[in-house]
C-alpha cells in the first residue's frame, strides 16, 4: 500500500491494505483507531520546534530501533523520521534498523491535517502486515488489486530494495507478475506499477498484461536538485479473462 495515495484517491468502500513494512502498518492502524489523540501527541511531543536538530534526530532514530520501544511510541517516531530524514526516505539495514541519515531541513511541515483526513478516510478499512503472496491468496473473483512493489532498478547503481529488511529480488518481481496473471484468470483485475524498462515490459507482456499505459514521473530522491529528472513508468493491467 505504501503511502496509500491510490486508495485515498479512490471511492472504494471496502479495502484490504497490505504492506510488508510492519512499522508502516502499525502507524496506519494506530492513526485509524486513535485519530486526533494520536495526532496531538505526535505534534506536542516531537514537533514542538526543538527537535529539528541532528542530535535529536539520531537520538530518536536510536530509540526507534530499540526493540524495547513500545508500538505506539515507535509509530510516533516513525512520523518524525519520515519528516526529518533525508528526502523522506524509508530504508532499513539488513538487520532491520532504520538507517536513513538526518535531512537538515530549515523547517519541517507537520502533516496534522493530512493525518486527520487519513484517519477519517480509513475508518472501517483493514490493514495487514503480510506478503504479496498471502494477500493474493485472499482475493476473490470481482476484486480489484493494485500492487506497488519496489521498482525494478533502472541501473545496477540505482537499485533500491531496502524498503524492508528482506529486500525485493528479481525472483519476487517474477512471482508477483505470475500471481497477477493467475488472479486475472480467476476473474480479478490486477494493476501493477513499475519502471518502464525493457525487462519489465517483457516480463509483464510475456504473462499477458496490457502495458499500453506508460508515462513520465518526476523523481525527487536525488540529493542534488540538478540531477533530479523524469523517468518512465508503466501501469501493467492484467485483465480478467
Amino acid at each position: 500500500m505504501g503511502s496509500c495515495a491510490l486508495f485515498l484517491a479512490s471511492d472504494f468502500e471496502e479495502a484490504l491494505l497490505c504492506d510488508i513494512n510492519a512499522d508502516l502498518v502499525s502507524l496506519y492502524t494506530i492513526l485509524r483507531d486513535e485519530g486526533q489523540d494520536f495526532i496531538d501527541d505526535v505534534r506536542g511531543q516531537l514537533f514542538d520546534g526543538t527537535r529539528n536538530t541532528e542530535a535529536a534526530f539520531y537520538a530518536l532514530r536510536e530509540e526507534f530501533n530499540d526493540p524495547a520501544t513500545d508500538a505506539r511510541r515507535r509509530a510516533m517516531i516513525f512520523v518524525y523520521l519520515n519528516r526529518h530524514a533525508f528526502n523522506g526516505l524509508c530504508r532499513y539495514s539488513a538487520k532491520g534498523a532504520f538507517n536513513v541519515p538526518f535531512g537538515s531541513y530549515k523547517s519541517v511541515h507537520f502533516p496534522g491535517a493530512e493525518m486527520a483526513a487519513f484517519a477519517q478516510r480509513t475508518r472501517g478499512v483493514e490493514f495487514r502486515c503480510q506478503s504479496f503472496e498471502d494477500t493474493f491468496a485472499q482475493v476473490r473473483e470481482g476484486d480489484v488489486v493494485y500492487a506497488d512493489p519496489p521498482y525494478f532498478p533502472l541501473s545496477p547503481s540505482a537499485s533500491f530494495t531496502a524498503y524492508a529488511a528482506s529486500g525485493f529480488s528479481l525472483a519476487d518481481q517474477i512471482r508477483l507478475a505470475e500471481l497477477a496473471r493467475d488472479a486475472a484468470r480467476a476473474g480479478i483485475l490486477v494493476a501493477i506499477s513499475n519502471h518502464d524498462t525493457d525487462e519489465v515490459i517483457a516480463l509483464y507482456e510475456g504473462l499477458g498484461a496490457d502495458c499500453s499505459v506508460r508515462f513520465q514521473v518526476q523523481r525527487n530522491v536525488s540529493g542534488s536538485g540538478d540531477s533530479r529528472k523524469k523517468v518512465g513508468e508503466v501501469l501493467a493491467l492484467f485483465r480478467p479473462a
